[in-house]
Protein backbone atom coordinates (compact mmCIF):
# COMPACT_ATOMS: atom_id res chain seq x y z
CA UNK A 1 0.00 0.00 0.00
CA UNK A 2 1.48 3.09 -1.19
CA UNK A 3 1.68 5.65 1.88
CA UNK A 4 -0.21 8.63 0.67
CA UNK A 5 -0.60 10.05 3.94
CA UNK A 6 3.24 11.66 3.92
CA UNK A 7 4.83 13.50 1.34
CA UNK A 8 8.29 13.10 2.64
CA UNK A 9 10.41 10.44 0.09
CA UNK A 10 14.02 10.65 -0.56
CA UNK A 11 12.92 12.42 -3.63
CA UNK A 12 12.20 15.29 -1.69
CA UNK A 13 13.64 14.92 1.82
CA UNK A 14 17.00 17.42 1.68
CA UNK A 15 19.35 15.21 3.72
CA UNK A 16 22.01 16.34 6.46
CA UNK A 17 25.47 15.90 4.94
CA UNK A 18 27.39 12.66 5.68
CA UNK A 19 29.73 11.27 3.42
CA UNK A 20 32.79 8.28 3.30
CA UNK A 21 35.99 9.76 2.18
CA UNK A 22 36.01 8.39 -1.34
CA UNK A 23 32.54 10.33 -1.99
CA UNK A 24 30.50 7.11 -1.18
CA UNK A 25 27.24 8.10 0.36
CA UNK A 26 26.63 6.99 3.90
CA UNK A 27 22.81 6.78 2.67
CA UNK A 28 21.08 4.42 1.16
CA UNK A 29 17.29 3.01 -0.53
CA UNK A 30 16.15 -0.45 0.20
CA UNK A 31 13.67 -3.03 -0.06
CA UNK A 32 12.85 -4.55 3.03
CA UNK A 33 10.65 -6.76 5.09
CA UNK A 34 9.36 -7.24 8.55
CA UNK A 35 6.75 -8.09 10.98
CA UNK A 36 4.58 -5.29 12.63
CA UNK A 37 2.23 -6.06 15.25
CA UNK A 38 -1.61 -4.41 14.79
CA UNK A 39 -3.44 -4.56 18.29
CA UNK A 40 -6.77 -5.50 18.53
CA UNK A 41 -8.41 -2.01 19.57
CA UNK A 42 -6.85 -0.89 15.36
CA UNK A 43 -9.15 -3.13 14.06
CA UNK A 44 -12.54 -1.03 13.17
CA UNK A 45 -15.35 -2.04 11.61
CA UNK A 46 -15.40 -0.33 7.89
CA UNK A 47 -11.59 0.04 8.08
CA UNK A 48 -9.31 -2.39 5.93
CA UNK A 49 -6.15 -3.85 7.46
CA UNK A 50 -4.48 -1.76 5.31
CA UNK A 51 -5.55 1.44 6.65
CA UNK A 52 -3.58 1.17 9.98
CA UNK A 53 -0.17 -0.39 8.10
CA UNK A 54 1.82 2.89 7.49
CA UNK A 55 0.94 4.50 10.58
CA UNK A 56 1.92 1.29 12.73
CA UNK A 57 4.77 0.93 10.33
CA UNK A 58 6.53 4.13 10.41
CA UNK A 59 6.01 3.57 14.59
CA UNK A 60 8.01 0.37 13.96
CA UNK A 61 10.98 0.95 11.67
CA UNK A 62 11.51 4.94 11.57
CA UNK A 63 14.20 6.46 13.83
CA UNK A 64 15.22 2.93 14.83
CA UNK A 65 18.86 0.81 14.26
CA UNK A 66 18.55 -2.52 13.48
CA UNK A 67 20.43 -5.65 14.38
CA UNK A 68 23.65 -4.27 11.59
CA UNK A 69 23.54 -0.99 13.57
CA UNK A 70 22.09 0.84 11.09
CA UNK A 71 19.85 3.67 11.35
CA UNK A 72 16.24 4.08 9.54
CA UNK A 73 15.44 7.30 8.71
CA UNK A 74 12.18 7.04 6.97
CA UNK A 75 9.96 3.88 5.56
CA UNK A 76 7.27 4.68 2.57
CA UNK A 77 5.34 2.49 0.36
CA UNK A 78 4.25 -0.08 2.76
CA UNK A 79 2.30 -3.64 1.61
CA UNK A 80 1.00 -6.30 3.38
CA UNK A 81 2.83 -9.40 2.11
CA UNK A 82 0.43 -12.92 3.20
CA UNK A 83 -2.39 -12.89 4.98
CA UNK A 84 -1.40 -12.18 8.96
CA UNK A 85 -1.37 -14.25 12.16
CA UNK A 86 -3.59 -13.79 15.48
CA UNK A 87 -1.43 -15.21 18.41
CA UNK A 88 -3.61 -17.18 20.83
CA UNK A 89 -4.19 -15.27 23.83
CA UNK A 90 -2.64 -11.89 22.29
CA UNK A 91 -5.67 -10.89 20.04
CA UNK A 92 -3.45 -8.56 18.02
CA UNK A 93 -2.61 -9.29 13.89
CA UNK A 94 1.52 -9.92 13.07
CA UNK A 95 0.88 -8.82 9.56
CA UNK A 96 4.51 -9.43 7.08
CA UNK A 97 5.02 -5.87 5.14
CA UNK A 98 7.64 -4.83 2.64
CA UNK A 99 8.46 -1.77 2.06
CA UNK A 100 11.10 1.28 1.03
CA UNK A 101 13.87 2.72 4.00
CA UNK A 102 16.04 5.10 3.73
CA UNK A 103 19.06 4.03 5.69
CA UNK A 104 21.90 5.88 6.65
CA UNK A 105 25.33 3.58 8.31
CA UNK A 106 28.68 4.28 9.25
CA UNK A 107 31.25 2.03 10.80
CA UNK A 108 34.09 1.63 13.14
CA UNK A 109 37.47 2.94 11.74
CA UNK A 110 35.74 4.73 8.88
CA UNK A 111 36.67 8.70 8.18
CA UNK A 112 33.98 10.80 8.14
CA UNK A 113 33.07 14.39 7.11
CA UNK A 114 30.91 16.02 9.50
CA UNK A 115 29.98 19.71 10.44
CA UNK A 116 30.57 21.06 14.51
CA UNK A 117 27.23 21.35 15.85
CA UNK A 118 27.83 22.49 19.85
CA UNK A 119 31.29 23.13 21.64
CA UNK A 120 31.15 22.05 24.94
CA UNK A 121 33.50 21.65 27.53
CA UNK A 122 33.96 17.82 26.38
CA UNK A 123 35.20 18.96 22.89
CA UNK A 124 33.02 19.42 19.76
CA UNK A 125 29.75 17.62 19.00
CA UNK A 126 29.96 16.76 15.33
CA UNK A 127 26.63 16.49 13.02
CA UNK A 128 27.46 13.38 10.69
CA UNK A 129 24.12 12.68 9.04
CA UNK A 130 21.64 12.28 11.12
CA UNK A 131 23.82 11.34 14.28
CA UNK A 132 25.86 13.10 16.59
CA UNK A 133 28.97 12.05 17.55
CA UNK A 134 31.82 13.17 20.16
CA UNK A 135 35.63 14.72 19.04
CA UNK A 136 36.54 14.82 22.47
CA UNK A 137 39.32 17.67 23.09
CA UNK A 138 41.91 15.17 23.76
CA UNK A 139 41.25 13.29 20.63
CA UNK A 140 41.82 16.80 18.47
CA UNK A 141 45.27 17.68 18.53
CA UNK A 142 48.80 16.83 19.71
CA UNK A 143 49.07 19.25 21.66
CA UNK A 144 47.56 21.20 24.55
CA UNK A 145 44.36 22.68 23.47
CA UNK A 146 42.14 25.57 25.30
CA UNK A 147 38.57 25.28 25.35
CA UNK A 148 36.77 28.92 25.16
CA UNK A 149 33.23 28.31 25.78
CA UNK A 150 32.57 32.57 25.57
CA UNK A 151 33.27 32.67 22.20
CA UNK A 152 32.66 28.33 20.99
CA UNK A 153 35.78 27.73 20.13
CA UNK A 154 38.37 25.05 20.47
CA UNK A 155 42.30 26.34 20.01
CA UNK A 156 45.23 24.74 20.33
CA UNK A 157 47.64 26.27 22.25
CA UNK A 158 51.17 26.20 20.15
CA UNK A 159 49.58 25.98 16.61
CA UNK A 160 46.74 28.21 16.80
CA UNK A 161 44.47 25.73 14.95
CA UNK A 162 41.14 25.59 15.85
CA UNK A 163 37.61 24.36 15.60
CA UNK A 164 34.26 26.64 16.36
CA UNK A 165 30.48 25.91 15.76
CA UNK A 166 30.07 25.66 11.92
CA UNK A 167 33.37 24.20 11.24
CA UNK A 168 33.39 21.07 8.96
CA UNK A 169 35.97 18.79 10.23
CA UNK A 170 37.28 14.95 8.85
CA UNK A 171 37.49 12.38 11.60
CA UNK A 172 37.96 8.62 11.91
CA UNK A 173 34.77 7.06 13.95
CA UNK A 174 37.13 5.20 16.77
CA UNK A 175 34.18 4.04 19.06
CA UNK A 176 30.28 3.31 19.12
CA UNK A 177 28.29 2.19 21.35
CA UNK A 178 24.64 1.76 20.20
CA UNK A 179 21.39 1.78 22.44
CA UNK A 180 18.56 0.36 20.27
CA UNK A 181 16.11 1.12 22.81
CA UNK A 182 16.86 4.75 22.85
CA UNK A 183 19.06 5.48 20.06
CA UNK A 184 19.46 9.43 21.22
CA UNK A 185 21.51 7.78 23.90
CA UNK A 186 23.77 6.03 21.53
CA UNK A 187 27.07 6.93 21.62
CA UNK A 188 29.80 7.70 18.65
CA UNK A 189 33.25 8.78 19.35
CA UNK A 190 35.71 10.52 16.92
CA UNK A 191 39.30 11.11 16.38
CA UNK A 192 41.42 13.36 14.41
CA UNK A 193 44.79 13.59 15.18
CA UNK A 194 45.78 11.71 12.51
CA UNK A 195 47.58 12.88 9.61
CA UNK A 196 44.70 14.10 6.89
CA UNK A 197 42.41 14.71 9.15
CA UNK A 198 41.02 17.88 11.03
CA UNK A 199 39.30 20.88 9.94
CA UNK A 200 38.98 21.32 6.65
CA UNK A 201 41.02 24.34 6.62
CA UNK A 202 43.82 22.23 8.23
CA UNK A 203 44.06 19.51 5.35
CA UNK A 204 42.48 21.74 2.65
CA UNK A 205 38.87 20.26 2.34
CA UNK A 206 38.27 17.95 -0.49
CA UNK A 207 42.34 17.53 -1.67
Amino acid sequence: MADEGREATPTSVRLQEGFRIGGKRMYTLETRESTIRIPAEYIRRGRRLEDHIDELAHDAFECRFDEDENFTLLTFDHEAVGRGKIIHGDGAIYQNVRFKALVFSMDNNEVVDGAVSEVSEYGAFVRIGPMEALLHKSQILDEPIQVNLGVKRIEGSQSGRNLEEGSFVRSRIVSKSINHNDPRSSKIGLNCKMDGLGSFDWVGGDE
